[in-house]
Formats: C-alpha cells, structure tokens, sequence
C-alpha cells in the first residue's frame, strides 16, 4: 500500500507534504521565478503576475452554505488574495460524468456566475470534457486564476519596512518572525462540519453553514492598514496545519491561545460527539493573517468591520522560545500542535 496513492494523499497533511516534496518537486521544482513552486505558498508569481491552479472534488456537491461551484471560485480567488495578489479573471475545466443531471449543472453554473461576480473576477476561457458514466463521482472542477499585485500591496510593506525588512515583495509563508501577531478572521470548523451534517452515514443534525467564501473585501481592508507580512487560508488541514507550514518554513515557533481561539459551541460539540480536532478541520472562507505587534490592533479592527471577518480575533504569537507550535490551554498548560497526516474528513474542497 505504500507504493500507491491513498485519500490521505490529498488531504493536506505531512502525508501530502511528503508526496508533493519527494515525488512532485523532484520532476517539477526546477526553473527560476520570482515565487517558484519549490516555495510550496498559495499562489506562484512569473513576471509580477499571480498564478494559481486548482481541483474541486467535495462530496456532496450541494451543501449547507454552498456548492462545489462556489466552493471553486472562493478558493481559487482567495488563494490569489493570500499571496498579495489582486484576483482578475479565472479559466474553469469541468470533467463531467455520463449521466448528471443537467439540472443539477445548471445550478452549480450560476452559483459560479453569483461567486465570481462577488468577487469581481470574469471566467475568461475554459474546456468541458465528459467521461463514462461510474468512472466518476459526479462532476471534477479546476479552476485556474491569474492575477495582478493588489493595489495596496507596496504601501502594505512600505509599512512594515518601518520596524523591519522582508526578504520578499510578496506575503510568503516564510516571512513570519518572532514578536509577529496572528489574527485569525472568524470562527474555524464551519464547512467541514457542514459537510458532515449532510454526508452520506453521519447521522446528526447541525445548523451550521459552510464559510465558503471569496475574501475580496477583507483583505483590501487589512492591506490598506498595512504591516501585514504573510497570509493564508486553513482549507485542507486546517489552523494546525496551516501554523505547521509557517513554523516550518520560517524556522520559528508560534504559540496560540485556546481561548481566544473563535470556534462555534455547535462545531465544539459535534468534534467531539466525533473525535474530532477542530484545529485539524478545513475551512472555505477564513484566513490566517501574521502582522508586525505595531499594528496587529489596527489591523484587527480594520477586519472585523467587513462582515466576514466580525469575528476576527488575535490568537498569539511568533516565538523564538520554540521551535514548534504550542497552545496555551484554558486550564493554562501546553500543548504541542503538531502537523495533522492529513484532514480528517476526506473531500471537504
């Protein structure tokens, strides 16, 4: 079993890490760009252009809050956005099963019209192809997007060359160091517990909508503050996932607080109805934004008055005290986060 591919393959962990850096990079990592792939951020970056590619495959394709339609849309733009980027125009590849329900097509098309007019991006060119029917479960979206560096980006890091240099004009992953805030943008577990609610053998009922979201207008409003060194969105993985990769890539530690962690007491209940992480869960609509201590506040008050991000809060730190990511328990103890092998709930984007 280990010469093959597996469902954890795909689901955001050290188990796709570990695929993507020995197998992947080793045929692809090579060649020069400004964010190349080796670099393994949200988005790449050719000539002050933003590149990303993505594949959606969640089951079910209709969900409480969304649909695979939106869902491509919100992710590929809010990728852009992560990076620094300014989204402008998208290239969709639908692969369809013999046999869907044209109805069904219909409602995912216009939810991605509805998405992408949201997010002020145009779907420019694309491809449609049909396979046999049981050689596919349903419907597989990708969506390229490209992208322009956003407008306020320069004056983002104009300030934070205040307190200190960035080896990158862009808002990569590695550039966190020790003293930086992590603000996370609002309440965390919401989508994959939605897909949960209606997925095929969970048996409860949840109120709870999935965040997939285009994160336009938030971002603007952190940029335009300005101090911002780094961002990304906890899809696959989630928040402990995401914490890893910037630990990792920056060579320092982070410490989060439990309590100021936003989690919905719906989500808190079923993760544990479930035995579930919620820090492991994927989310659609949140992101993960580091800020130099100068104007963390700032910054934070900027994002909570755009509606996705009223939640927003301050859950810790860079550290060089670690080498790791720790969280400070409600009791007041610590606890090691590590990186998850892989989301624990398959398909969720």
């Amino acid at each position: 079993m280990e010469n093959v591919i597996r469902m954890v393959h795909g689901a955001g962990g050290t188990a796709m890490q570990d695929l993507i850096k020995g197998h992947i990079l080793k045929y692809l990592g090579w060649g020069d760009s400004e964010v190349p792939l080796k670099y393994l951020d949200d988005s790449g970056v050719v000539d002050n252009i933003v590149l990303k590619s993505d594949s959606y495959t969640v089951k079910p394709i209709f969900f409480p809050g969304g649909d695979i339609g939106r869902l491509a849309v919100a992710g590929s733009v809010n990728d852009i956005l992560m990076i620094g980027g300014e989204p402008k125009a998208l290239a969709m590849g639908l692969v369809l099963e013999e046999g869907f329900p044209i109805k069904d097509l219909d409602i995912i098309l216009s939810s991605i019209s509805d998405t992408s007019k949201e997010a002020n991006v145009v779907i420019v060119t694309g491809d449609t192809k049909v396979v046999e029917r049981g050689s596919l479960d349903k419907i597989i979206i990708n969506m390229s997007g490209f992208g322009v560096r956003h407008k306020y980006l320069d004056n983002n890091l104009g300030i934070v060359n205040r307190y200190r240099k960035l080896s990158s004009r862009w808002l990569l992953d590695r550039n966190i160091r020790p003293g930086d805030k992590i603000i996370l943008s609002g309440y965390i577990g919401d989508h994959a517990i939605a897909l949960l609610s209606v997925r095929e053998g969970i048996k409860f009922r949840i109120n709870i909508k999935s965040d997939a979201s285009p994160l336009n207008s938030l971002v603007e409003k952190a940029l335009e503050v300005g101090g911002i060194v780094a961002m990304k969105d906890p899809t696959r993985g989630g928040l402990a996932n995401l914490l890893n990769e910037w630990s990792d890539k920056s060579g320092f530690g982070i410490k989060i607080y439990e309590s100021r962690i936003p989690i919905r007491d719906e989500v808190r209940s079923a993760c544990e109805y479930l035995g579930l992480d919620p820090l492991e869960l994927g989310n659609e609509g949140k992101a993960v934004i580091a800020v130099v201590p100068e104007k963390a506040d700032e910054v934070l008050e900027a994002i909570r008055e755009d509606p996705l991000g009223k939640n927003a809060e301050i859950i810790g730190e860079v550290s060089n005290k670690y080498k790791f990511v720790v969280m400070e328990t409600i009791i007041g103890g610590l606890r090691v986060i590590a990186p998850p092998v892989g989301d624990p709930i398959p398909r969720i984007c």
